[in-house]
């Protein structure tokens, strides 16, 4: 399973770093929907993060809303299992799903992820931008963090700042890195920082 191997290497990884003095890094996983689906996940995750040794609190699951609503309840136990545990749970790809606005509210979450199709055209005007704020008010009203997908300008970034949103990603901050260059780039992060 791809999702699993992804999942147990990238907690490994983070772990390394996290003793290498990056104790604030938090690493995000996507979880697929077989994986999601399967009755094992949270003792999965469990079993990862003992043999790797990184703390709970360290890892973020990225579940798209799609995965939550295939079944509700069997979605709600699952995630409730990993919050127990001091997982973070991020909602992947806000606004392009089919979530029922009254069962957002029921699941443990900690994070709304706003889709770049959103952040692409934020910076366009009042119009573009009123999904994004949408997005960002809903999320600041239950008490989430908002994570804006996809930043690319630095007018991208000042909109989303602007709004209020917490956390972003995006090839403005940089492209996808290598384990080694992701490395590089923590150690002159925390250099600066």
């Amino acid at each position: 399973r791809l999702t699993e191997f992804v999942l147990r290497a990238a907690c490994h990884e983070a772990a390394g770093w996290r003793a290498s003095g990056h104790h604030d890094l938090r690493i995000a996983v996507n979880i697929s929907p077989t994986l999601f689906r399967e009755k094992d996940l949270a003792e999965l995750v469990r079993s990862v993060l003992e043999e790797s040794g990184l703390p709970p609190g360290n890892l973020e699951l990225e579940i798209t809303e799609g995965m939550l609503m295939g079944d509700v309840q069997r979605a709600l136990v699952v995630l409730k299992e990993l919050k127990a545990m001091g997982v973070y749970i991020a909602i992947d790809d806000f606004g392009t799903g089919y979530s029922s606005l009254a069962y957002l509210k029921r699941f443990p979450i900690d994070i709304l992820k706003v889709d770049r199709s959103f952040v692409m055209e934020c910076d366009a005007g009042a119009e573009a931008t009123a999904i994004t704020r949408a997005i960002v008010s809903l999320a600041h009203s239950l008490n989430l963090r908002v994570v804006a997908e996809g930043v690319e300008r630095p007018s991208q970034l000042a909109v989303l700042n602007a709004l209020g949103c917490e956390e972003f990603q995006g090839y403005l901050f940089a492209r996808p890195l290598s384990l080694a260059d992701a490395a590089d780039f923590l150690e002159r992060a925390g250099s600066i920082g």
